[in-house]
Protein backbone atom coordinates (compact mmCIF):
# COMPACT_ATOMS: atom_id res chain seq x y z
CA UNK A 1 0.00 0.00 0.00
CA UNK A 2 1.56 3.51 -1.00
CA UNK A 3 2.02 5.17 1.56
CA UNK A 4 1.26 9.21 2.17
CA UNK A 5 2.72 11.83 0.28
CA UNK A 6 3.21 14.90 1.98
CA UNK A 7 3.72 16.53 -0.80
CA UNK A 8 -0.10 15.89 -2.19
CA UNK A 9 -2.22 17.38 1.00
CA UNK A 10 -4.08 20.34 -0.02
CA UNK A 11 -2.29 23.65 0.46
CA UNK A 12 -4.39 26.15 2.63
CA UNK A 13 -6.32 28.83 -0.14
CA UNK A 14 -4.59 32.27 0.44
CA UNK A 15 -6.66 34.51 2.63
CA UNK A 16 -8.73 36.95 1.42
CA UNK A 17 -9.98 40.24 2.56
CA UNK A 18 -12.74 40.33 5.74
CA UNK A 19 -14.13 39.22 9.17
CA UNK A 20 -13.35 35.30 9.78
CA UNK A 21 -15.35 33.87 13.04
CA UNK A 22 -13.24 31.03 14.15
CA UNK A 23 -13.79 28.18 16.43
CA UNK A 24 -11.07 27.64 18.97
CA UNK A 25 -10.83 24.85 21.72
CA UNK A 26 -13.07 24.20 24.42
CA UNK A 27 -10.80 22.66 26.52
CA UNK A 28 -8.55 20.38 24.95
CA UNK A 29 -5.89 22.75 22.95
CA UNK A 30 -5.71 19.45 20.02
CA UNK A 31 -9.56 19.95 18.88
CA UNK A 32 -8.04 23.03 17.28
CA UNK A 33 -8.96 22.74 13.08
CA UNK A 34 -6.16 23.35 10.39
CA UNK A 35 -8.49 25.43 8.75
CA UNK A 36 -8.67 27.67 11.88
CA UNK A 37 -5.03 27.37 12.46
CA UNK A 38 -4.90 28.71 8.68
CA UNK A 39 -6.49 31.66 9.74
CA UNK A 40 -4.85 32.82 12.95
CA UNK A 41 -1.60 32.21 10.80
CA UNK A 42 -2.62 34.61 7.99
CA UNK A 43 -4.48 36.95 9.53
CA UNK A 44 -3.23 40.76 9.90
CA UNK A 45 -5.09 40.70 13.61
CA UNK A 46 -6.43 38.80 16.18
CA UNK A 47 -9.57 40.21 17.98
CA UNK A 48 -10.05 38.42 21.21
CA UNK A 49 -12.17 37.90 23.97
CA UNK A 50 -9.64 37.98 26.28
CA UNK A 51 -5.92 38.49 24.61
CA UNK A 52 -4.10 36.49 27.73
CA UNK A 53 -5.60 33.37 26.83
CA UNK A 54 -5.68 33.27 23.06
CA UNK A 55 -1.90 34.49 23.56
CA UNK A 56 -1.52 31.18 24.96
CA UNK A 57 -3.35 28.86 22.55
CA UNK A 58 -1.23 30.92 19.59
CA UNK A 59 2.02 29.85 21.61
CA UNK A 60 1.45 26.34 21.82
CA UNK A 61 0.55 25.96 18.03
CA UNK A 62 3.90 29.08 17.62
CA UNK A 63 1.73 31.74 15.79
CA UNK A 64 2.63 35.13 16.35
CA UNK A 65 -0.35 37.66 15.61
CA UNK A 66 -0.85 40.94 16.53
CA UNK A 67 -4.01 40.88 19.21
CA UNK A 68 -6.86 43.48 20.23
CA UNK A 69 -9.01 43.02 23.05
CA UNK A 70 -13.24 42.97 22.19
CA UNK A 71 -15.21 42.16 24.61
CA UNK A 72 -18.24 42.93 26.24
CA UNK A 73 -16.72 45.66 27.76
CA UNK A 74 -15.31 47.68 24.86
CA UNK A 75 -17.06 46.42 21.61
CA UNK A 76 -18.82 49.63 21.40
CA UNK A 77 -15.35 51.30 21.27
CA UNK A 78 -13.42 48.42 19.25
CA UNK A 79 -16.39 48.13 16.85
CA UNK A 80 -15.16 50.88 15.32
CA UNK A 81 -11.67 49.93 14.86
CA UNK A 82 -12.15 46.37 13.84
CA UNK A 83 -14.94 47.84 10.93
CA UNK A 84 -12.09 50.69 9.96
CA UNK A 85 -9.66 47.78 9.49
CA UNK A 86 -11.66 45.66 7.73
CA UNK A 87 -12.60 48.27 5.49
CA UNK A 88 -9.12 48.88 4.26
CA UNK A 89 -8.32 45.28 3.01
CA UNK A 90 -7.06 43.87 6.28
CA UNK A 91 -8.00 40.03 7.42
CA UNK A 92 -9.25 39.84 11.04
CA UNK A 93 -9.96 36.68 12.86
CA UNK A 94 -12.65 36.86 16.14
CA UNK A 95 -12.52 34.66 18.59
CA UNK A 96 -13.67 34.25 21.67
CA UNK A 97 -12.12 32.19 25.12
CA UNK A 98 -13.68 28.64 24.13
CA UNK A 99 -15.93 27.81 21.07
CA UNK A 100 -17.56 29.53 18.46
CA UNK A 101 -17.63 33.36 18.90
CA UNK A 102 -21.35 35.02 18.75
CA UNK A 103 -22.49 32.21 21.01
CA UNK A 104 -22.87 34.20 24.75
CA UNK A 105 -20.31 37.22 23.61
CA UNK A 106 -21.14 40.19 21.38
CA UNK A 107 -19.94 38.97 18.34
CA UNK A 108 -22.96 39.01 16.51
CA UNK A 109 -22.88 43.03 16.50
CA UNK A 110 -19.53 42.99 15.02
CA UNK A 111 -20.49 40.28 12.30
CA UNK A 112 -23.85 42.52 11.36
CA UNK A 113 -21.85 45.84 11.41
CA UNK A 114 -19.55 44.10 8.67
CA UNK A 115 -21.65 43.24 6.96
CA UNK A 116 -23.83 45.97 6.44
CA UNK A 117 -20.56 47.63 5.43
CA UNK A 118 -20.33 45.25 2.91
CA UNK A 119 -17.50 43.73 4.45
CA UNK A 120 -17.07 39.93 3.47
CA UNK A 121 -17.60 37.48 6.74
CA UNK A 122 -15.99 33.92 6.65
CA UNK A 123 -16.66 31.22 8.84
CA UNK A 124 -14.35 28.34 10.12
CA UNK A 125 -16.35 26.15 12.30
CA UNK A 126 -15.27 24.17 15.26
CA UNK A 127 -15.45 23.30 18.81
CA UNK A 128 -18.88 23.77 20.78
CA UNK A 129 -19.93 22.89 24.09
CA UNK A 130 -23.70 23.26 23.27
CA UNK A 131 -23.37 20.75 20.69
CA UNK A 132 -20.91 18.48 22.86
CA UNK A 133 -22.49 18.55 25.73
CA UNK A 134 -26.28 17.91 23.70
CA UNK A 135 -24.54 14.47 22.34
CA UNK A 136 -23.17 13.31 25.64
CA UNK A 137 -26.44 13.67 27.30
CA UNK A 138 -28.18 10.95 25.47
CA UNK A 139 -31.37 12.94 25.49
CA UNK A 140 -33.32 13.96 21.96
CA UNK A 141 -31.04 16.02 19.55
CA UNK A 142 -33.65 16.32 16.21
CA UNK A 143 -35.13 19.54 18.13
CA UNK A 144 -33.41 21.97 20.96
CA UNK A 145 -32.80 25.18 22.15
CA UNK A 146 -29.68 27.35 24.00
CA UNK A 147 -31.55 29.26 25.99
CA UNK A 148 -27.54 30.67 26.97
CA UNK A 149 -27.06 31.91 30.72
CA UNK A 150 -30.17 32.03 33.48
CA UNK A 151 -30.89 35.20 34.92
CA UNK A 152 -29.04 35.28 38.32
CA UNK A 153 -31.72 36.32 40.56
CA UNK A 154 -34.02 33.57 41.58
CA UNK A 155 -37.25 35.69 40.74
CA UNK A 156 -36.30 36.16 37.23
CA UNK A 157 -35.00 32.88 36.66
CA UNK A 158 -38.32 31.15 37.64
CA UNK A 159 -39.43 33.23 35.69
CA UNK A 160 -37.71 32.32 32.76
CA UNK A 161 -38.02 28.92 33.19
CA UNK A 162 -41.53 29.39 33.50
CA UNK A 163 -41.05 30.66 29.72
CA UNK A 164 -39.80 27.64 28.60
CA UNK A 165 -41.50 24.82 30.09
CA UNK A 166 -44.05 24.06 27.55
CA UNK A 167 -41.38 23.65 24.80
CA UNK A 168 -40.92 20.42 23.24
CA UNK A 169 -37.46 20.62 23.13
CA UNK A 170 -34.03 19.69 24.84
CA UNK A 171 -32.90 22.79 27.05
CA UNK A 172 -29.64 23.81 26.47
CA UNK A 173 -28.09 26.13 29.38
CA UNK A 174 -24.91 27.17 30.56
CA UNK A 175 -24.40 28.02 34.03
CA UNK A 176 -21.96 29.13 36.72
CA UNK A 177 -20.14 26.77 39.48
CA UNK A 178 -21.85 29.07 42.22
CA UNK A 179 -24.99 29.15 40.91
CA UNK A 180 -25.78 25.70 39.40
CA UNK A 181 -27.32 23.57 42.67
CA UNK A 182 -30.15 26.75 42.97
CA UNK A 183 -30.83 26.24 39.11
CA UNK A 184 -31.21 23.05 38.62
CA UNK A 185 -33.45 23.09 42.15
CA UNK A 186 -35.77 25.84 40.43
CA UNK A 187 -35.51 23.67 37.16
CA UNK A 188 -37.25 20.71 39.04
CA UNK A 189 -39.64 22.72 40.58
CA UNK A 190 -40.66 24.72 37.62
CA UNK A 191 -39.70 21.96 34.76
CA UNK A 192 -40.72 19.27 36.70
CA UNK A 193 -39.06 15.90 36.95
CA UNK A 194 -37.11 15.35 33.84
CA UNK A 195 -34.23 13.74 32.50
CA UNK A 196 -31.35 15.85 32.34
CA UNK A 197 -27.32 15.89 32.08
CA UNK A 198 -24.52 18.27 34.22
CA UNK A 199 -21.36 18.59 31.32
CA UNK A 200 -18.33 19.80 32.85
CA UNK A 201 -14.95 20.41 31.75
CA UNK A 202 -15.99 19.53 28.62
CA UNK A 203 -13.23 17.84 26.49
CA UNK A 204 -10.52 18.26 29.37
CA UNK A 205 -8.84 16.26 31.71
CA UNK A 206 -11.04 16.00 34.41
CA UNK A 207 -14.42 15.72 31.84
CA UNK A 208 -17.69 14.84 33.57
CA UNK A 209 -21.57 14.12 32.71
CA UNK A 210 -23.74 13.42 35.06
CA UNK A 211 -27.40 12.10 33.79
CA UNK A 212 -30.16 11.63 36.48
CA UNK A 213 -33.64 13.26 36.73
CA UNK A 214 -33.35 17.30 37.61
CA UNK A 215 -34.47 16.65 41.34
CA UNK A 216 -32.25 14.23 41.86
CA UNK A 217 -29.40 16.46 40.27
CA UNK A 218 -30.38 19.32 42.29
CA UNK A 219 -30.12 16.87 45.60
CA UNK A 220 -26.08 16.16 44.61
CA UNK A 221 -25.09 19.50 43.47
CA UNK A 222 -26.56 21.22 46.85
CA UNK A 223 -23.59 18.75 48.68
CA UNK A 224 -20.72 20.04 49.12
CA UNK A 225 -18.29 22.55 47.51
CA UNK A 226 -19.47 24.09 44.00
CA UNK A 227 -18.15 22.36 41.39
CA UNK A 228 -14.87 23.95 39.40
CA UNK A 229 -14.72 24.54 35.77
CA UNK A 230 -17.69 25.03 32.86
CA UNK A 231 -20.88 24.02 33.30
CA UNK A 232 -23.45 23.28 30.56
CA UNK A 233 -26.47 21.95 31.81
CA UNK A 234 -29.17 19.99 29.33
CA UNK A 235 -32.75 19.07 30.09
CA UNK A 236 -34.96 17.04 27.91
CA UNK A 237 -38.13 18.28 26.54
CA UNK A 238 -41.32 19.04 27.89
CA UNK A 239 -43.53 15.27 28.42
CA UNK A 240 -46.17 15.45 25.37
CA UNK A 241 -49.46 16.44 27.51
CA UNK A 242 -52.70 13.93 27.14
CA UNK A 243 -55.68 15.20 25.75
CA UNK A 244 -58.22 15.91 28.22
CA UNK A 245 -60.43 13.16 26.80
CA UNK A 246 -63.57 14.64 29.48
CA UNK A 247 -63.49 17.32 27.93
CA UNK A 248 -63.23 16.28 24.16
CA UNK A 249 -66.34 13.88 24.75
CA UNK A 250 -68.76 16.89 26.60
CA UNK A 251 -67.60 19.05 23.62
CA UNK A 252 -68.46 15.99 20.89
CA UNK A 253 -71.71 15.31 22.51
CA UNK A 254 -73.19 19.28 22.23
CA UNK A 255 -71.69 19.28 18.57
CA UNK A 256 -73.46 16.51 17.78
CA UNK A 257 -77.11 17.46 18.76
CA UNK A 258 -76.69 19.61 15.54
CA UNK A 259 -73.89 18.89 13.82
CA UNK A 260 -72.71 15.27 11.36
CA UNK A 261 -70.18 13.47 12.78
CA UNK A 262 -67.87 14.23 10.58
CA UNK A 263 -68.54 18.10 10.81
CA UNK A 264 -68.74 18.04 14.59
CA UNK A 265 -65.36 15.73 15.18
CA UNK A 266 -63.27 18.52 12.61
CA UNK A 267 -65.22 21.71 15.21
CA UNK A 268 -63.67 19.93 18.69
CA UNK A 269 -60.34 18.71 16.37
CA UNK A 270 -59.91 22.51 15.97
CA UNK A 271 -61.24 24.31 18.90
CA UNK A 272 -58.91 21.99 21.31
CA UNK A 273 -55.83 21.47 18.29
CA UNK A 274 -56.03 17.76 18.17
CA UNK A 275 -55.00 15.31 15.47
CA UNK A 276 -58.50 15.13 13.53
CA UNK A 277 -58.39 11.28 13.35
CA UNK A 278 -58.61 10.38 17.07
CA UNK A 279 -61.83 13.09 17.25
CA UNK A 280 -63.69 11.59 14.59
CA UNK A 281 -63.59 8.00 15.91
CA UNK A 282 -64.19 8.97 19.58
CA UNK A 283 -66.91 11.29 17.82
CA UNK A 284 -68.28 8.01 15.87
CA UNK A 285 -68.51 5.97 19.55
CA UNK A 286 -69.86 8.83 21.12
CA UNK A 287 -72.63 9.48 18.43
CA UNK A 288 -73.50 5.09 18.43
CA UNK A 289 -73.76 5.50 22.25
CA UNK A 290 -76.05 8.71 22.01
CA UNK A 291 -78.51 6.81 18.92
CA UNK A 292 -78.49 3.45 21.80
CA UNK A 293 -79.69 5.95 24.46
CA UNK A 294 -82.46 7.65 22.67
Amino acid sequence: MDKPNPASRPTPSPLGPGLYVTATPIGNARDITLRALDVLRACDVIAAEDTRTTAKLLAIHAISRPLLAYNDHNAPRMRPAILNRLARGDRVALVSDAGMPLVSDPGYKLVRAALEAGEKVHVAPGASAVLSALVLSALPTDRFLFAGFLPPTEAARRASLEELKSLPWSLIFFESPQRLAASLRDMSDILGARPAAVARELTKLHEEIRRDELGALAESYAVGTAPRGEITVVVGPAPEALPDWGRVDKLLDRALAFMPVRTAAEFVSDALNLPRRGVYNRAIARKNALDRDV
